[in-house]
């Protein structure tokens, strides 16, 4: 334990396994992007959808490389935020944890509203507030209920996914000849693609948050990443193929609801309630797996006073941090109320990017051998090209928010010294 969590008085209870650690990694990455993220991308990369969804996993599999090493070394919650701090300095661990709360408080927003979209569109507010406060209470109650609800979450959308790829694949208007890989849209719309369909295996970061209620983290966290990856990269893969074979690129980037407008496409319109009923529990799971762990990372910050030490409180009975996950609760549902940010969250992919990044960089200096840099370094690289190919204005946006926080922090350093 260290000094600062000596000092918030307890530690958060490990009982989380493997099989759990993966079920809420999974929770986070097969959720509501899968039923919206294709869209934009094949507007982006045109018939380079395939190759950009490879290019994410791989920028995925070594972001997810470096934070299972670093989770192994530093088991305690605040993923990358904890990194950051230890091996690079406070600093940059400050600035990882300001990108991961901010921009995934957002995300928290974003996809309580997604629910309320789909489940009752006339009072979408509504709905995303009673989402918001439901999961809250949820996690208020022990990590292990999260995992529990989380595991039954993912086994119904894994089933409407499988669903729509046997509808899709097995129906007359599949037609192998759509899943031509060149890069209509480009390079750049490759690269844009991948950085939006990035944010879709962005979930495996709940697993390294986490670190402080895993049982046996040097052994757990390195199996559950690369295993909750490796079995999203095999959904999404399934599911672009068999919906491209039926839309074609055009037509996925044209649709508003691509996995709908394909099983509708295929013949099968019956299917279409199931598939936004899906859409909806997805966003639930994703919204779930968010909360949690935004509010793990708020905890770490409140540890060492970058947040109010207030949040740092620890529950006697339940074992979490119940102040931090009230208080980003409370936050979410005042958004979800009043503001529409979905059109507006691309920012939040540029400051997952940003988390990563620090993350590669933190890798990078646990081993001075040149074989074990390859990883970070290729993460690092892909972390920087992905961000700053997104749309201009989600990269001005992101970029302020990480300004922002800076002078944050400065002005906080500023004031200690005075």
């Amino acid at each position: 334990m260290t000094q600062s969590q000596a000092a918030a008085g307890a530690e958060l209870r490990r009982t989380l396994g493997v099989g759990d650690a993966v079920v809420v990694g999974l929770g986070s990455m097969v959720g509501a992007g899968i039923f919206a993220a294709l869209g934009p991308a094949a507007r982006a990369a045109g018939s380079g959808l395939l190759p950009g969804l490879a290019l994410a996993a791989l920028v995925a599999y070594c972001n997810a490389m470096s934070s299972a090493r670093l989770a192994a070394r530093y088991p305690a919650s605040g993923g990358t935020y904890v990194y950051g701090r230890e091996r690079l300095g406070a600093f940059w661990g400050y600035l990882a944890g300001w990108s991961f709360v901010v921009g995934k408080t957002a995300s928290c927003a974003a996809m309580a509203l997604t629910v309320g979209a789909y489940l009752w569109p006339q009072q979408a507010h509504a709905v995303a507030v009673a989402a918001v406060v439901a999961l809250t209470a949820v996690n208020y109650g022990g990590v292990q209920k999260s995992a529990w609800l989380t595991r039954v979450i993912v086994a119904v959308v894994l089933a409407v996914l499988a669903c729509v790829v046997v509808v899709c694949l097995g129906s007359g208007a599949a037609d192998a000849g759509r899943l031509d890989v060149g890069a209509s849209g480009g390079a750049g719309g490759v690269l844009q693609a991948a950085g939006l369909l990035f944010f879709a295996f962005a979930g495996y970061a709940r697993i390294a948050t986490l670190g402080e209620e895993v049982r046996d983290p040097a052994r757990t966290i390195p199996r559950a990443i690369p295993l909750a990856l490796g079995i999203a990269l095999a959904v999404y893969a399934c599911v672009a193929v068999a919906v491209l074979a039926v839309l074609g690129a055009g037509g996925l980037g044209a649709a508003g609801a691509p996995l709908a407008d394909a099983v509708r496409a295929a013949g099968v319109p019956g299917l279409v309630p199931v598939v936004r009923a899906g859409a909806a529990v997805a966003a639930l799971g994703s919204l779930l797996a968010l909360i949690l762990g935004v509010s793990r990372t708020t905890l770490a910050m409140a540890r060492d006073g970058h947040l109010p030490r207030a949040l740092a409180a620890v529950h006697p009975r339940f074992r979490v941090p119940h102040r931090a996950e009230l208080a980003v609760g409370a936050v979410v549902a005042v958004l979800a109320a009043t503001v529409d940010v979905r059109g507006a969250i691309g920012f939040s992919s540029f400051g997952v990017l940003a988390y990563y990044g620090v993350a590669n960089a933190s890798a990078w200096t646990l081993s001075p051998a040149w074989h074990t840099r390859v990883v970070p370094a290729v993460g690092l690289a892909g972390c920087a090209a992905l961000a700053f190919a997104l749309p201009g204005l989600s990269v001005a946006i992101g970029a302020g928010v990480l300004a922002v926080g800076a002078a944050a922090y400065a002005v906080r350093r500023w004031g200690r010294r005075t």
